[in-house]
């Protein structure tokens, strides 16, 4: 029997820098992510890691190096070269970013109105469908201020899974749930990229949800400026010789098993 062939990643960040006005706070960053992980991007506040997501997503261009999405230049990309790559992707923000003034069902069909040819009933019904994913069936016609914080996420992976993307990013998912909320959150998340075959990319420094979901993980240091560990969660936490590395995993009460 033969091994089947590894795929190609999906992503790759060469020597990249990221930062502000031209002064980086996190630079040399290496990094591969290949389809279908759950890849997290962990590390103390401040670090860098919505920086690096900025940078990941198109919203702050690089200082240096390069992310390649599907083999291409993301970073050096046209204008229509980089919209065709947008439309892989799905972006799940800290905060769900809902319209207030739109209902579920609206929100949800924001970007297939600006990247589809779509019919209204036909938005509608891609709409449902998606909130039927995340567990939403029957709220289509509710508007954000009417539903819990944790359905509010839903809905928002429910919008950024509009377009079917390979590619879903996630900037602190678990922010502002409780640890039951958070782990249904962590299941989705997991059902997500198992059932769709979904690559997941996921900024946070939650360990429950690290430990729980995560293939892989960068581990970003606000003193060194890059990445210093990088591997499955529970691999690192039992083998690191890096203080740096152990303090950060091993913090509070949860053990990786």
């Amino acid at each position: 029997m033969t091994d089947s062939p590894k795929k190609s990643p999906i992503i790759v960040a060469q020597d990249l820098a990221c930062g502000y006005d031209g002064v980086p706070i996190m630079e040399h960053l290496n990094f591969s992510i290949d389809p279908g992980e759950i890849f997290f991007v962990i590390g103390g506040s401040g670090c860098g890691k919505s920086t690096l997501l900025r940078h990941l997503i198109g919203l702050q261009p690089a200082i240096a190096g390069d992310v390649q999405i599907f083999g291409q230049s993301f970073t050096k990309a046209s204008v229509e070269e980089r919209r065709g790559l947008l439309k892989h992707f799905g972006v799940l923000y800290q905060g769900s970013a809902l319209w207030s003034s739109l209902t579920l069902a609206e929100n949800i069909m924001l970007p297939l109105e600006e990247y589809t040819d779509l019919s209204k009933k036909e938005r509608q019904d891609v709409a449902c469908l998606k909130l039927s994913q995340v567990g939403l069936t029957g709220y289509a016609d509710y508007y954000p201020s009417e539903i819990s914080g944790g359905m509010k996420k839903r809905a928002g992976l429910a919008r950024a899974l509009s377009l079917d993307p390979a590619i879903v990013f996630f900037d602190e998912p678990s922010a502002g749930l409780d640890p039951i909320t958070s782990r249904e959150l962590d299941e989705l998340i997991q059902k997500v990229s198992r059932d769709q075959g979904t690559t997941c990319v996921i900024v946070s420094h939650e360990l429950a949800s690290i430990f729980s979901i995560g293939d892989r993980v960068i581990l970003l240091e606000k003193q060194a400026r890059t990445i210093i560990a990088e591997g499955p969660p529970k691999d690192l936490a039992q083998h690191s010789t890096d203080p740096r590395v152990l303090e950060f995993l091993h913090r509070g009460d949860i053990a990786p098993t």
